[in-house]
């Protein structure tokens, strides 16, 4: 490991350790998050269980918060919100094209100290493209994401996540992104946030769901407004049901960057602390 790169993890642990004892700030009961969690793309090439065979190391009743498809004014503020109230952490895997549109929307994700992910450009079906424009549909989008956050873009993410669309994986694409060492995530349960419901009904889908599970990688979409009215009752009834919340970030992999060591930073240090444990 490098020297940069040893700074950088200790940087982080430290940082983290001390965000473990600092209160969530005007919600004294809040959910807050329990632990961080870091994902190595070598070790968990492709998470969920509805998608994959291998899911993330989680303990039971532990849930990782995960929102697609935005950022969208309106509802991905609202989203930011109520999980800035709970000093909750999650993962946005946000499309290239939104970022593109509202920059300041994914600067705050990233500024309230939630990992940003990546969904593409547009949307499309990526296994009914050739698999080179489907590739470059992909780098597509993390040039757009990235520069949006850091305001330049190399060929590799900053943030080596990334989600399909519709989870229109195949093999090559699959096979395509592990050798890049980027993690693909599927999920291991979701809302259907995508069929129109009420909030109260889409909380107890969710939390049914939920009692099947006994927690898992939830997928979400920050684009629907009934995701964001029903998110801070769902909140507020993981507390109640003794659930607890991990984010994950990408674990230290290549040589330090400026963007990849800032990334972490504000990762394990945002303006608004929480109560967290780094884990690997």
């Amino acid at each position: 490991m490098s020297r940069a790169m040893s700074l950088l993890c200790i940087i982080a642990v430290v940082a983290t350790a001390a965000a473990a004892h600092a209160a969530c700030p005007g919600n004294a009961d809040a959910l807050g998050t329990e632990r961080v969690l870091a994902v190595d793309p070598a070790t968990y090439p492709r998470i969920g269980r509805k998608h994959f065979p291998q899911t993330l190391p989680l303990r039971p009743k532990e849930v990782v918060l995960t929102f697609d498809d935005g950022p969208e004014p309106g509802s991905t503020a609202r989203v930011l919100d109520a999980l800035q109230r709970e000093c909750v952490r999650a993962s946005f895997f946000v499309l290239g094209r939104s970022a593109a549109a509202h920059p300041a929307l994914v600067r705050r994700e990233l500024q309230d100290g939630h990992t940003v992910g990546h969904h593409s450009f547009a949307h499309p079906l990526l296994d009914r493209m050739p698999v080179e424009a489907a590739e470059a549909e992909i780098n597509r989008g993390f040039a757009a994401v990235d520069a949006a956050l850091y305001g330049k873009a190399e060929r590799s993410p900053v943030t080596p996540f990334f989600r399909f669309p519709g989870f229109a994986s195949n093999r090559a694409l699959l096979e395509r992104l592990e050798r890049r060492h980027i993690a693909v995530f599927g999920a291991d349960l979701w809302a259907s946030d995508w069929d129109p419901m009420t909030p109260a009904q889409q909380l107890a889908l969710v939390l049914g769901r939920l009692d099947s599970t006994r927690g898992g990688i939830i997928l979400f979409h920050d684009t629907k407004a009934q995701t964001a009215a029903m998110l801070p009752e769902f909140l507020r009834a993981l507390k109640r049901r003794g659930y607890a919340v991990v984010h994950v970030v990408a674990a230290p992999m290549r040589p330090a960057t400026a963007a990849s060591i800032e990334l972490i930073l504000r990762q394990q240090v945002a303006a608004r602390p929480q109560t967290a444990k780094l884990s690997k």
